[in-house]
Parts: structure tokens; C-alpha cells; sequence
């Protein structure tokens, strides 16, 4: 599985958000920016070098790929509970992708909070509620019940997304917008499709018989090429400032 191309993926279902939300805040006139959980640079590397750029993810492997993606950027191996920056370090701070999987969502926006400086924004890009997914047609819903409890058993909170709002709320963040974001679901390539099957077998895996799985599998292609297919997971976003 290329991870990269994976995140590069759903950086394509936000890239119109990170655009509007960018040029409202006038990112060219910011000098430093913060992203918590950069994994392998996929939305670092799309950010112009004038802001002063920083990473922060735990996993070593995916800052090492950063490095080549965004090397302007500086990067630290951190946890998002307790981000090694001083107070009101950053003009932005953002995420994507990110809280559902944190053992503390909170915790890591009060940090966002903390190291963004005063009236510096703090966003949430992208954050999905999988408890609300919809699959068509309806053969289709056993593969959503199956990942979202595979999202569940990997330690990620399947339905963070409708709670992203009161999260925000609670962590002292003033809104400036919330809502959800557009699903990006547009006809999927052939490699689009082959990756995303690619992440659902690694999901399963263990979990759900191979048979099985390729029954689905053939079902979702049949589905798609008959024009039937239809998939929505609410996906949510918020922007604020400290």
C-alpha cells in the first residue's frame, strides 16, 4: 500500500476547503504554520515555502518520506497530546485527518490552542463521521458496518466528525466557520478504485473471510459500472481562532 498516494487522495477532497480557508486567512502574509499529524507531506508539499512550514507526526517512517516531499518544512517526531512548541508559537495550526485517530481529541485541539498565537487560527480540515455512512446499492452496506468496525478495532473514532463542532466549542476555540465538506465522490479511476480496495482488504483483514471480501469487491465493481454506486461519508471541517 503507498501511503503517500493514499493521503494524496483525500488531500484532493479538501484542496478546495484548504483554498478558501488560506486565502480568507491570507496565508501569504503569515510567517509560521504548523501541521499536527503531517504523515508523509501530502498536504505540507501543496502549502507555498513562504510561511515558515512545520511537521509533527509520531511516526518516524512517514517523517522520513516528508522530508522529501516537503523538505523546506521543519519536522519533529511528536505526540499531538503534548506538541514540543512554546505558547503562541504559530499563526495557523491545522490538522487533517487527524483527531478521530488520537486517543484525546481534545486534548490535542487544547494544544493546537495553545501553541497557536494570539487570534492565530486553528482548523480542522477534514474529520469524517462513519456512523452516518451511506452505501448504495443497499448489497453495499454490510462493506460500511465492516470497516467502520475495523476503524473502531485500529483505536480511531469511527463517528468524530458530527462531534468536531462541540469539540471546538469545549476547547475555548472561536468559530469562525464549521460544517461539512464536500465528499470528493466523483467517478473513481481505475487506480483510484484499486486503492481504495487496497486499503479496505488491509482494513479487514483477520476479520472478514477473503471470500467474502471479494464477493463485495465484485459487487462494488458491478455497481460502478452500471452507474449505481453511491457512497457519502459526512465528512466535517472547522476553523476558529485561539
Amino acid at each position: 500500500m503507498n501511503w503517500h498516494k493514499r493521503y494524496a487522495q483525500q488531500g484532493q477532497w479538501t484542496r478546495d476547503l484548504r483554498a478558501y480557508i488560506f486565502d480568507k486567512i491570507k496565508l501569504k502574509n503569515t510567517d509560521r504554520v504548523l501541521e499536527v499529524g503531517c504523515g508523509t507531506g501530502a498536504i505540507l508539499s501543496e502549502i507555498p515555502t513562504h510561511p515558515t512550514l512545520h511537521g509533527l507526526d509520531l511516526d518516524p517512517a512517514a517523517l522520513a518520506e516528508c522530508r522529501f516531499h516537503a523538505p523546506t518544512a521543519s519536522l519533529i517526531r511528536g505526540d499531538a497530546l503534548a506538541l514540543p512548541y512554546p505558547d503562541r508559537s504559530f499563526d495557523i495550526v491545522y490538522c487533517h485527518f487527524l483527531l478521530l485517530w488520537v486517543q484525546d481529541p481534545l486534548q490535542a485541539l487544547l494544544e493546537m490552542r495553545r501553541v497557536a498565537k494570539q487570534n492565530g487560527h486553528i482548523i480542522a480540515f477534514a474529520e469524517p463521521d462513519y456512523l452516518n455512512r451511506i452505501d448504495k446499492p443497499d448489497e453495499l452496506s454490510k462493506l460500511g458496518k465492516w470497516q467502520t468496525e475495523a476503524l473502531i478495532r485500529q483505536g480511531a473514532d469511527p463517528g468524530l466528525g458530527s462531534r468536531l463542532a462541540e469539540l471546538f466549542f469545549q476547547a475555548g476555540i472561536k468559530t469562525i466557520e464549521t460544517g461539512t465538506i464536500q465528499s470528493g465522490e466523483k467517478e473513481a479511476s481505475p487506480e483510484e478504485w484499486e486503492m481504495e480496495w487496497a486499503v479496505i482488504e488491509s482494513d479487514l483483514a483477520g476479520s472478514i473471510s477473503d471470500a467474502d471480501i471479494q464477493k463485495m469487491k465484485q459487487l462494488d465493481g458491478q455497481a460502478r459500472a452500471q452507474s449505481l454506486r453511491s457512497l457519502n461519508v459526512p465528512t466535517y471541517f472547522a476553523w476558529g481562532t485561539s
